[in-house]
């Protein structure tokens, strides 16, 4: 059973920063690629970055510079650290596994991320 568990999300005043864990168990997560997405209410859900199982990064122009993606392929956890964190970045924080060539495609429950002050 596969099974992706997102912590850390929490209240946090503008220009904060959080850090994002989701912990992976049921795949071989060295060969998975992982993704962070957000969704706010009212607006579909967005990537916010990706990182390979090779090890490439990807980022949503929105929080470039920001945000850093990051696995440790020992503890099958990805992370996501975020800075600077702005009033547009809250939303519930999805974790996502993808092996595309055997159209595997995971989500965890997610994890809400408010910023306020």
């Amino acid at each position: 059973q596969v099974q992706l568990v997102e912590s850390g999300g929490g209240l946090v005043q503008p220009g904060g920063s959080l850090r994002l864990s989701c912990a992976a168990s049921g795949i071989i997560f060295r060969a998975y690629d992982m993704g962070w997405y957000r969704q706010a209410p009212g607006k579909q859900r967005e990537l916010v970055a990706r990182i390979l199982a090779g090890g490439g990064t990807n980022y949503a122009d929105s929080v470039k510079g920001r945000f850093t993606i990051s696995r440790d392929n020992a503890k099958n956890t990805v992370f996501l650290q975020m800075t600077s964190l702005k009033p547009e970045d809250p939303a519930v924080y999805y974790c996502n596994a993808r092996f595309d060539l055997l159209r595997h495609d995971y989500w965890g429950q997610g994890t809400q991320v408010t910023v306020s002050s």
